[in-house]
């Protein structure tokens, strides 16, 4: 398979595999800031005004490189269970992490919307939309936090995926839209020709202030 050749390429194909779906309203939120420059096409392509979502790494004691789930700036935390017995603990004694990783989480929309508040998505039609999922973790935080403010139906969108993660999405959206999910998955960025990191100010100029 030819990789993408960069996001804006694989939200121009998502978005068209998406089209022929009927819609209620929708909002498409791109998981920032990677998310972004692919769900643009697809907000474009659906008439939909399209948001942000931020999530944060929740890190282990002492340990900031080491995830142990993620969590969004409102809404319950995702929680690696696997990570957490390995390390002895529950999450009760990571509510500190949680809570720090909430706070960047919040001050990170802060800088990008302002003092706009982000859309709310009840009542709608809620696209979900990343670069890819090599593990999940971040995109069920994501899709936890929205399910908690009523949408009408909610999606989940990526352009490539490893099977197994897409497999736990699946438990926590309505419908997981994956344009390819190859067996063999090492990292989204070898599926893309270009996988330059998204800079601030990309975000800034695709989401509305």
């Amino acid at each position: 398979m030819r990789p993408f050749r960069d996001r804006a390429d694989a939200g121009a194909r998502l978005a068209a595999a998406l089209a022929c779906r009927e819609w209620t309203d929708p909002v498409v939120f791109g998981l920032a800031r990677g998310g972004l420059p692919v769900a643009a096409p697809v907000a474009e392509e659906l008439d939909a005004p399209l948001e942000l979502l931020v999530t944060r790494k929740i890190s282990a004691p002492g340990q900031p490189e080491l995830g142990l789930g993620a969590v969004a700036a409102d809404g319950p935390p995702f929680f690696d269970r696997a990570g957490l017995r390995a390390l002895g603990l529950t999450p009760e004694d990571i509510a500190g992490q949680v809570d720090h990783a909430r706070t960047e989480a919040r001050d990170q929309v802060r800088r990008y919307l302002g003092s706009r508040a982000p859309r709310s998505p009840a009542g709608h039609d809620v696209v979900v939309v990343d670069d890819g999922v090599a593990t999940g973790g971040t995109a069920i935080a994501a899709l936890r936090a929205l399910r908690s403010h009523a949408p009408l139906r909610l999606v989940f969108a990526a352009p490539v995926g490893a099977p197994p993660a897409l497999d736990k999405l699946s438990r926590e959206a309505d419908e997981v839209v994956c344009l390819r999910e190859p067996e063999e998955f090492r990292a989204v960025g070898e599926f893309y020709a270009d996988f330059s990191p998204t800079s601030d100010e990309e975000v800034l100029a695709l989401v509305p202030q």
